[in-house]
């Protein structure tokens, strides 16, 4: 399967070339503040795509997902949506979340430790992909201030898991791709830090 792997487009997605594939996944940040509007031209968008699946999860930025998810969610008719879920295509197994540790109450925050512990308890062993909207501790999470953001919990849920690829985004600066032990780390955002849709989509073949 060619998997073609975004994040972080903050509704600059026309300005993304995107490849061809099997499977495109996105792992949140689709809008600037999660207006109907802005995830209805993202859905619009997702419909001119070829791939025959394409997967997203939420990201911070994107707040009706969150706060009103039975209008959000139907808006996203082109696209498989994953919020603590897993979706199975072929023979790979998904499995999404659009949480990320507590930074100034955006969307889908949780503290630090035994509450955001509770989402990264949730995924199942066996999964091939994980898609989070953050960053695991200490991989692709240093911020342009020189702080380390990333998740410690979810370190810990992969080192039990396993996955074979981790795609997130989050961290902008943060964007490559890098393989420790059985999992290879993709930080997939497109956008900089000045918000300009400057990174590649990043393609993996599985």
């Amino acid at each position: 399967m060619r998997i073609v792997c975004l994040s972080d487009t903050h509704g600059l997605h026309e300005q993304v070339e995107v490849p061809e594939g099997d499977i495109l996944l996105h792992a949140g940040d689709l809008s600037k503040r999660g207006k109907a509007h802005e995830i209805s031209a993202f859905n619009e968008w997702l419909g001119t795509l070829r791939h025959p699946y394409k997967v997203v999860i939420a990201g911070n930025h994107d707040f009706l997902l969150e706060q009103n998810p039975a209008l959000a969610e139907p808006l996203l008719t082109n696209a498989i949506y994953l919020n603590d879920s897993m979706i199975e295509i072929g023979n790979l197994k998904i499995w999404g979340s659009p949480i990320s540790p507590w930074y100034h109450d955006w969307a889908f925050n949780r503290a630090r430790g035994s509450e955001i512990r509770k989402h990264w308890d949730l995924i199942p062993e066996g999964i091939d992909i994980l898609i989070t909207h953050g960053p695991p501790f200490g991989i692709f999470d240093l911020t342009v201030s020189g702080h380390t953001v990333g998740c410690e919990e979810l370190s810990k849920a992969i080192a039990r898991v396993q996955p074979r690829v981790h795609l997130f985004g989050h961290i902008h600066e943060g964007y490559g791709m890098m393989e420790v032990g059985k999992t290879l780390y993709i930080n997939a955002s497109n956008l900089d830090l000045d918000y300009r849709a400057v990174n590649k989509a990043v393609v993996i073949e599985m």
